[in-house]
């Protein structure tokens, strides 16, 4: 048996999938990405902080929305190489296109039909002002 990893290992993945939890409720927010930077930011302010891909540099949640994630907790799988933060989600919305979760579309198995199953708690296009 490997002695516990007391962090994630970001000598294995510099990039690592990070999972957005609400804290109080359970649900699934979103998926984003993590880098050793992200992640230091992220313990030292108590905001979450991830890593774009597309924009390739630190993303502070809710830098432009307002809609930051105030850490509750952090865990990270067994392997080290991936991150679930509980978070309090201010504004109601973690999806850029405005609703709660960016997991609002759900599919139906049978006739693959897809259905929006939560309602919109901002509109995108006054928010992010394109």
């Amino acid at each position: 048996m490997t002695e516990p990893t007391h962090s994630p290992d970001f000598r294995r993945a510099l990039l690592m999938p990070c999972i957005a939890q609400d804290a109080e409720t359970g649900l699934v927010l979103m998926l984003a990405y993590m880098n050793e930077e992200a992640y230091e930011e992220t313990l030292r302010t108590g905001k979450v902080c991830y890593y774009s891909r597309s924009r390739k540099k630190l993303w502070r949640k809710g830098e432009e929305s307002g809609n930051v994630q105030i850490l509750k907790a952090v865990y990270f799988d067994c392997d080290a190489d991936a991150i679930l933060v509980k978070v309090q989600q201010v504004g109601g919305a973690a999806c850029h296109e405005g609703y709660p979760s960016c997991f609002f579309r759900e599919v139906d198995r049978t006739s693959k039909s897809v259905a929006v199953v939560q309602e919109r708690v901002f509109d995108p296009n006054k928010v992010y002002h394109k």
